[in-house]
């Protein structure tokens, strides 16, 4: 029996494996960490990467900020805070210490989701903001991204006496891997710097895809805005497909974050399984709230897909579809490669909000029939953006077979955001 992540429960695949049908997971997709979460996350801080112990850091230091993720990263930030700000108080208890959300472009994370994230204790106790990309008297000029665009981020990190970053590490579909210097850019960076790092030009890029670091447009930019903020340690961990903590790296915010992605490599790396159909999904909850975040499923599934392949992906999108100006961006226009022609033609700085995920979604759509199995409230709205939708995967894999036949190779992704296929 296979079973699927989708929102906070699970479905079953309706067909089991065999000859044709094979289910693609990373060879250590079991491996098993030695000590609880706290342990492993303990050892990382007790065990910096390039840099003195945090408790030495925050010596003499009164305004010291830490960037954290926001609602749609299942990073377990209630084990990780904790222990920082016990690492902070061991070495210096009269700091002032805010948290700082990196919600990027996303909305703000409510009252209730930062209980989920921190925990009441963290929340009653220490000062949390939610970052704004668009509110520009909230943002500071650090000078001209390696790109061209300009870098403005966010002034309660700027102008922290240390700066500090809690994150997790997995394959990003087109910064390689998440983590580290992604904190800062697009965590707490403007909107328009934002933008211009997502132009379409670095989109299309081959470098700019999972799991690649080298030559990446995107990840350079990162690595620039991380320094120019100042981002002194950060703490990032590895999880598995229960949300728990398997590995943990601290220190030097490339330093740790290179080992922190290898190891992720080395675990998750898995040899593609070409499939006629490929059914995937991004891990469920929070992951898979809303078809903007469903892409990077998506992308996986396309690293193991035939030519015209059919791929069905299956998530709750409890949240939705992402935002109106994804949806705009591929229903206003008449096919996938009317919408990917504008964007091609649009000047990095004029990049509009969400165009990066609509432009890798319509690389797929030109590619490939994808069917979204979800809440049938979105069947319309999916549709509408020219992929196809069904309520159940029995109907999905029925439509994918009408399509492809019944003798097609089928293979299943139970966690598309959790492997580097290739």
């Amino acid at each position: 029996m296979i079973t699927l992540p989708y929102h906070k429960t699970q479905l079953t695949l309706p067909i089991e494996p065999g000859p044709k049908v094979r289910v693609l997971t990373p060879s250590n997709h079991d491996y098993t960490p030695e000590g609880t979460q706290e342990e492993i996350v303990r050892q990382a801080l007790a065990n910096p990467i390039a840099s003195p112990p945090l408790s030495e850091l925050v010596k003499g230091k009164q305004n010291i900020v830490i960037i954290s993720s926001d609602h749609t990263r299942p990073v377990p930030s209630h084990i990780n805070i904790p222990l920082m700000l016990e690492e902070i108080k061991k070495g210096n208890p009269e700091a002032k210490v805010t948290i700082l959300v990196a919600t990027g472009m996303h909305r703000p994370t409510t009252p209730e989701e930062l209980v989920a994230k921190f925990g009441q204790k963290v929340v009653d106790e220490v000062p949390i903001v939610n970052h704004l990309s668009e509110v520009d008297k909230d943002m500071i000029f650090l000078g001209t991204l390696p790109s061209g665009g300009e870098l403005w981020v966010n002034k309660v990190a700027v102008e922290a006496d240390l700066l500090l970053a809690d994150g997790f590490i997995e394959p990003h579909f087109f910064a390689g891997f998440s983590g580290g210097r992604k904190s800062v850019l697009p965590g707490v960076a403007s909107r328009k710097t934002v933008m211009y790092n997502h132009n379409s030009t670095f989109i299309s890029s081959p470098y700019a895809r999972t799991g690649n670091l080298e030559n990446n447009p995107i990840h350079r930019d990162m690595l620039f805005a991380a320094e120019k903020a100042k981002l002194a340690f950060i703490l990032n961990v590895v999880i598995n497909a229960k949300k728990e903590i398997i590995y943990a790296v601290a220190g030097d915010r490339v330093e740790a974050h290179l080992k922190g992605c290898q190891f992720v490599r080395d675990l998750v790396a898995a040899t593609p399984i070409p499939g006629d159909i490929v059914i995937s999904t991004n891990g469920g909850y929070p992951l898979d709230q809303n078809l903007y975040q469903a892409v990077k499923g998506m992308t996986a599934a396309e690293a193991s897909a035939k030519a015209g392949a059919v791929i069905i992906m299956v998530a709750g999108c409890s949240d939705g579809i992402g935002g109106e100006a994804f949806y705009h961006q591929l229903a206003d226009y008449p096919s996938p490669q009317a919408a990917m022609d504008t964007f091609l033609a649009t000047s990095k700085e004029d990049t509009p909000a969400d165009q990066w995920e609509s432009q890798i979604l319509c690389r797929l759509l030109i590619k490939h029939k994808i069917i979204m199995v979800t809440d049938p409230k979105w069947a319309q709205t999916i549709r509408d953006m020219h992929l196809d939708y069904t309520e159940t995967l029995e109907e999905a894999i029925a439509k994918a077979k009408a399509v492809k036949g019944e003798e097609a190779e089928i293979t299943v992704i139970p966690d598309g955001v959790g492997v580097i296929v290739g």
